[in-house]
This record gives C-alpha cells, structure tokens and sequence, in this order.
C-alpha cells in the first residue's frame, strides 16, 4: 500500500484514488432547497450507489486502489486524540448556522453520535428541526406571528456535492491544495480532506500549496498535472485570477518541496457548461487531449515561472491555439485534439451536458468515460484510446464526470 501523496500527471497509472460514496447527503432535501445545497436534480439513491459502485470496480480492475474519504475522516477520528473536536470546530464555523440555539443543538446531535463513522456520515448528510432537541422559547414575535420553526426546515445543510471528491483539493506532486470553494456551501467538503491530510497516519506532513482560509477561490478541477514541473490551471467562474498568483508564489517561493517550475493559467469562458478546466479539457494519453470546441472561442492563457527577486511571479501572456498551448506545456511536437461530440456542435453541446469531455486516465491512453457520450466516446476509440465505460443515468444528474468524481493521491511515473 502506497502511503502519502504522488501525483506528478494526469496519465500516469493510477495507483491509489480517493472517493466518496454517496449517501443521505445526496437526497436530504427538499427540491425547493436544491438551489441552497447546489444540486440540480432530484436523485434515486439506490441507483446512484450502484453506479458508483460499479465505477469504482473499474478502477480497481484497472490496479487502483480506491480509498473512501468518510472512511479515512473516521480513521484519523480513531487514531488521533482530539482530531474529531478539532474538527467540529472548524466544520461548525463553516456551517453557516447563526443562531446560537440551533448550533448548539447541532453540536449536541453530533456529538451524542459515538461512532466515528456514522458522526462523519449524519455531518454530511445534514439536520432538520425534527431531528434535534431544540429548547423552547416562548412568548416570542416569531411564535405569535407563525414564523416559529417547522419540523422540516433545515438546519445543517446536506452536502450533495461531495461525491466530486476533486473540486476540494488537488493533490500536486506530493502535496495538496487546500480550496477555497467558490460556493460557500461546499467549503465544508474542504474540512474533511485537511483533516484526513494533516492528521491520519498516511497522510500526516503532506505539504499544503494553498490554505482553504485563503481569500481567494480556487477548486480542483480547474487544476491539471501536466508533469512533475507543470500545472494547467483554468481560470474560470470557480478559480481567481488572486488564487492562482498566491498558489505561483507558494510553489515558486513558498517550499523546497515544491517541484513546480511552470503554470500556464488557461481562460475559460465563464457559464455551467464551462465549470472547470476539466470539464472542457482533459489529457487521454501523452499527446492526445479532449476537449470541448466551446472553449476556442474566448481563449487567452498566460505563463507564470519565477521570478528573479525574492517573491516575485514572472508572467508571459501566450498566443496560438489551445492546442498550441498544450504542445509548450508538455513539450510534445504534436497534441491531437479529440472533440467532445466529435465536432458536431450540437453533439457537442448535448454531451458537454453530461461532461463528455470530463475523462479519468487509469493509464496512458486508458480512460473512463461516461456510458452516454456514445459520440464522444466513439471519437476517443477511433483515436486510438481504450474507455472503461461507467454508467451514468443518475451520477451525471450531478454535472460532473469520472474526473470530478475522484481524486488521485497516487500516480505511478511516466
């Protein structure tokens, strides 16, 4: 087993990844309330389990490890003194919750839960009125007036997004990025994978790129390994221009750890179908990329290297095409670029729908991809590229593909 972190690529074989299954935290709600958890659909939980289980089968018939994040959060619970208190904290301050009798009843619900797991478990999967012992207060305006509280508000918001184990962090040669999400509903997924980084028995000392308390948002799928010494990193609706200077400044000045020389922050255009970097660009193999055509049109990109004073970021603003781009970025003479929905616009934006070009590399030129991107996905096979097809009926309702669905904390060396 492999402990600590090693990811210096998007393609190298994929040696141990991190999940999390989804449960209660994705169907405790009500649909009038997906807007505040950020989901966009109401899912059947069985069947979502299913697929993802079967998703993760094929990545360890692919030699992966697959380790679960509400696992490795009990784990460290178990092992560490004091790491669950500390943890309540942190995860209470991100919350949301101002009344200070409903945090406390919060507090007490979780705290009067002794198993480490299913405490990590009710946390994500969120509270309702009726599920806490409240004090009651009477004689109040909101309880004459009829705005007194019902069993079925909520109070501790559900986590749906979290099975998009990738947006959190973004695991960087032996290190990670702690994210500043751009939602601040989803910032208490960040919680959980600091917790398990700073604290469990594998993971404790792993460098950390970026702090989650940071000003500025940043989010995992905008952040690609091209190599040990190079990031591609999307500045989109989710990750800042100021995030990316301060993660340069950290890799370029901050450790000797750090292995990074080159950051090449790519434009994006800003709307759902252009969340992430991945979700418009993805590396299939060594010199073949697939990507969205929607991207094309609004491209700029910049380079940032050292500088030659203490702190200071070099940048170069790039012309030429994406494909250009990709080609400085890895070196290679030629980048074949595959296009979602094999550059049928209107395929094209339909799979780009349900992330057609959102891949998962298991190896150089072996990917998982989502079963119903049949274009997309026969425009990768003709090019040569071998797919571990995923179901997908009620995993894609979330708008993330395999890529968002998993986070590599091990990749062997190409």
């Amino acid at each position: 087993m492999n402990k600590g972190l090693n990811v210096h690529s998007e393609i190298g074989a994929l040696k141990k990844v991190c999940v999390h299954r989804p449960g209660m935290d994705l169907v405790n709600m009500k649909a009038e309330d997906f807007d505040r958890v950020w989901i966009h659909d109401a899912f059947y939980l069985d069947y979502a389990q299913k697929e993802h289980d079967q998703f993760t089968d094929l990545l360890r018939g692919a030699g992966a490890e697959v380790v679960y994040m509400e696992d490795l959060v009990a784990e460290t619970f178990d092992k560490v003194e004091g790491t669950r208190a500390k943890f309540m904290g942190k995860f209470m301050d991100e919350s949301g919750i101002k009344n200070a009798a409903l945090r406390q009843a919060v507090v007490e619900k979780l705290d009067s839960i002794k198993d480490n797991k299913e405490f990590v478990l009710t946390a994500m999967g969120g509270l309702y009125v009726r599920d806490l012992e409240i004090p009651h207060v009477g004689g109040s305006l909101a309880s004459l007036d009829g705005d007194e509280l019902k069993g079925d508000d909520m109070v501790l918001f559900p986590m749906p997004a979290s099975y998009f184990s990738r947006d959190p962090l973004a695991v960087v040669g032996k290190g990670a990025t702690m994210n500043r999400m751009y939602w601040n509903q989803r910032n208490r997924e960040v919680i959980f994978y600091e917790t398990v980084l700073r604290n469990h028995p594998d993971y404790a000392g792993s460098p950390i790129w970026y702090d989650h308390n940071s000003e500025w948002h940043i989010e995992g799928g905008d952040i690609l390994n091209i190599n040990a010494k190079t990031l591609a990193i999307g500045i989109s609706e989710r990750t800042q221009t100021a995030a990316i200077d301060e993660l340069a400044k950290n890799m370029f000045w901050g450790s000797d750890e750090a292995e990074i020389e080159n950051i090449y922050a790519i434009k994006i255009p800003h709307g759902y179908a252009y969340m992430h970097l991945d979700t418009v660009c993805t590396q299939v193999d060594r010199d073949k990329f697939t990507v969205y055509p929607g991207i094309y049109q609004t491209l700029r990109a910049y380079r940032l290297t050292k500088g030659d004073t203490e702190g200071e970021v070099r940048i170069e603003e790039l012309e030429g095409t994406l494909q250009h781009i990709l080609e400085l970025a890895t070196g290679m003479d030629h980048i074949t670029m595959i296009e979602c929905g094999g550059g049928d616009p209107i395929e094209a934006s339909r799979e780009q729908w349900n992330d057609g070009s959102n891949t998962l590399a298991v190896a150089p030129g072996k990917v998982c991809v989502y079963e119903r991107n049949v274009v997309t996905n026969d425009a990768l096979y003709k090019a040569g590229v071998e797919l571990l097809v995923a179901p997908s009926e009620e995993l894609s309702r979330g708008r993330g593909g395999p890529r968002c669905m998993t986070m590599p904390f091990w990749r062997e060396e190409i």
